[in-house]
């Protein structure tokens, strides 16, 4: 038990020894995607985000890296009853499972979005009316190269669940709308001194 306790402490610092900060900023092709649209159809549209993570070691190269980032995502929603674009503003938070094998790195693991505005924009024909449900989760995946404290890299992020909220006379006409949103991203990593 005794020694239980002195090892816990000392797997603790040695993680936070070898933990870094950094920032990232990159763009986000970004799309709602439905499994019902119907006469309804969505278009990627080009966004941005940006935030902080911080990468703590576990084991040789394996490392987890949460991150807090500002996401705007949504889509170009074209329907019969007119057009217009989703601007869905989020704050995520990913956890990532992260595996670097000498300048290459891949990543994977959940993440939450909490939704902190949400902006119809060009509205043709009087479009628009689609409510989002505030909480988003989704599955992330990528990979990049690390080149000293620089990162460059790419993701996929894919929603879990419905984000429409919109009230429909019948589930038919429902659109499912789920995030999709692939990201490219430039990082720094401060050094750990």
């Amino acid at each position: 038990m005794k020694r239980t306790l002195l090892v816990v402490p000392a797997l603790l610092l040695a993680a936070t020894a070898q933990a870094q900060f950094g920032v990232k900023a990159g763009i986000n092709a970004a799309v709602l995607d439905g499994e019902n649209l119907g006469s309804t159809s969505t278009r990627y549209k080009t966004y941005y985000h940006g935030g902080i993570f911080y990468e703590a070691n576990v084991l040789g190269p394996v490392s987890i890296q949460p991150e807090l980032l500002y996401s705007l995502q949504g889509s170009s929603i074209r329907t019969a009853i007119g057009n217009y674009d989703a601007k869905l503003h989020y704050l995520n938070l990913p956890v990532l499972a992260k595996v670097t094998v000498g300048p290459v790195f891949v990543e994977a693991g959940p993440q939450v979005g909490f939704m902190v505005a949400n902006e119809e924009a060009n509205q043709v024909g009087g479009g628009g009316g689609y409510r989002f449900k505030r909480t988003d989760f989704s599955l992330a995946a990528g990979g990049g190269l690390k080149l000293g404290n620089l990162l460059l890299g790419a993701r996929f992020n894919a929603g879990l669940n419905d984000i429409d909220e919109t009230p429909y006379p019948t589930n038919l006409n429902d659109p499912r709308f789920k995030n999709r949103v692939i990201q490219g991203y430039v990082a720094y990593q401060f050094d750990n001194d």
